[in-house]
């Protein structure tokens, strides 16, 4: 019997971040996504396709300072979310992950989703810029994308 698309999902969260062996890694469960939601309603977006999940973008809006310390690997993934604090001004978008089932990906459907979330985010705070830690060539890519259309900067973290 073929996997659902949720366990595609599961399974390729696990392929590309491997969030079980590094425990810098924000490691998304029901718990984060509902802290998540507190911080912004639009830091978790989902593309179902009628038969589940093909698509999911996580954002976390930040400040300035947690992005720098960020990017200047001071402190990890996990510890930009647990310092991130609910009802905050946020100048900074941390692009944390879009992944997309591969015979959905090049469709722009992950493009127009992060951007819709980031002009949302953007409607209630003053972001500034975009940041990234990139796992794979389409990930930069899109992260790249996703900056020129919004007129952001994007800064990466180095791994």
């Amino acid at each position: 019997m073929p996997k659902s698309n949720f366990e595609r999902m599961i399974q390729l969260a696990g392929e590309v971040f491997d969030v079980k062996s590094d425990p810098d890694q924000l490691d998304v469960d029901e718990k984060v996504i509902a802290r998540l939601q507190e911080i912004h309603p639009s830091t978790v977006s989902e593309f179902d396709d009628g038969k589940g999940p093909v698509i999911w973008i996580l954002l976390i809006p930040t400040s300035l300072e947690l992005m720098e310390e960020f990017l200047a690997k001071r402190i990890s993934e996990k510890e930009l979310f647990q310092r991130t604090q609910p009802h905050q001004s946020y100048g900074a978008i941390y692009l944390c992950s879009a992944m997309v089932l591969e015979e959905f990906r090049g469709k722009g459907i992950a493009k127009r989703m992060t951007i819709e979330a980031i002009e949302n985010i953007r409607k209630d705070h003053p972001v500034k810029k975009l940041f990234v830690w990139p796992f794979s060539k389409e990930g930069d890519g899109l992260a790249e994308t996703i900056a020129k259309s919004t007129s952001l900067p994007l800064l990466k973290r180095l791994s």
